[in-house]
């Protein structure tokens, strides 16, 4: 029976250390990287200055077009994230302050995000790497219920998130695997000619004064950034469009563009506008900010 015990904790003394080396490993690699998406970019970067900055959803990456705002004379860059939540965007705010970007304005697409104060899975993975050196991820991170086990345990997180910084995340970092992430100023448009989804249901979404939309609003007006929040175009096949009311309702700050582009041509999908459509849409927010 002792010698079972020795060889048990012989066992778990070889997987921690283990862990350990792959975590240490992982991070090294990984963390060295910056370039291959926008949150690590921001992390490595340091004293950018912009006229404006867009941030958000998938529904800012895709309808934001930077071109259209550097064609202007503005300085500019779409730092919006495809599956990121108001948890996620407050954080990379965070993160630019403390790195003294320095901002003019700031653009923050603001609608069906209002409704969720949830982390979302695939962009918390790629803050993961550094929330050991940083502690501004760290502090925005440590009410999370898993934050113990992502913090304390040797590679916990890459196996958590493996689907984002696991092996092949780690491959494609050491071989300079390039992205187009940061092509086209940030702007990720959708230019696919076969139409997704073009029927949506939202009814069921329920407004709520959310936590991370008033932190970003309060960085904001800390560090002088003009903030400008809008909601971008849904199909009109859409279930629960008065939500958009709802959220202008409750945040009357908000700028409820919804309806500014109804024709199905210019969408991708039913909560995408097409690259065409976001030119359209982009220029329509200039005209009416900054004209």
């Amino acid at each position: 029976m002792k010698r079972f015990f020795k060889k048990i904790i012989l066992f778990l003394v070889i997987l921690f250390v283990a862990s350990l080396l792959l975590d240490v490993i992982y991070t090294a690699i990984i963390s060295h990287s910056a370039e291959r998406n926008k949150i690590e970019n921001v992390i490595h970067t340091s004293n950018k200055k912009y006229d404006v900055v867009f941030m958000g959803t998938s529904r800012a990456n895709n309808h934001f077009v930077t071109k259209v705002f550097e064609d202007k004379g503005f300085k500019a860059f779409n730092y919006g994230i495809s599956g990121s939540h108001l948890f996620e965007t407050s954080l990379l705010l965070k993160l630019m302050v403390a790195n003294k970007y320095e901002i003019k304005n700031l653009i923050l697409e603001a609608d069906l995000s209002i409704c969720n104060e949830k982390r979302d899975e695939g962009t918390t993975a790629r803050f993961m790497p550094y929330i050991h050196r940083n502690e501004i991820i760290k502090n925005h991170y440590k009410n999370e219920a898993d934050f113990y086990q992502i913090y304390y345990l040797p590679f916990y997180r890459y196996i958590k998130f493996d689907n984002k910084i696991g092996f092949r995340e780690v491959y494609d970092v050491a071989a300079k695997k390039p992205t187009n992430t940061l092509f086209n100023k940030g702007y990720y448009p959708l230019i696919s000619h076969k139409k997704g989804n073009m029927k949506n249901d939202i009814s069921s979404l329920k407004v709520i004064r959310n936590k991370y939309y008033e932190e970003i609003k309060q960085i904001c007006k800390q560090n002088n950034i003009k903030l400008t929040v809008v909601m971008t175009p849904m199909c009109q096949n859409t279930k629960g469009l008065d939500y958009f009311d709802k959220v202008h309702q409750l945040y009357p700050e908000i700028h409820n563009f919804e309806n500014v582009i109804t024709d199905d041509k210019y969408f991708a999908s039913c909560g995408h506008l097409n690259d065409e459509g976001a030119k359209i849409y982009t220029n329509y927010i200039m005209n009416f900010f900054y004209n």
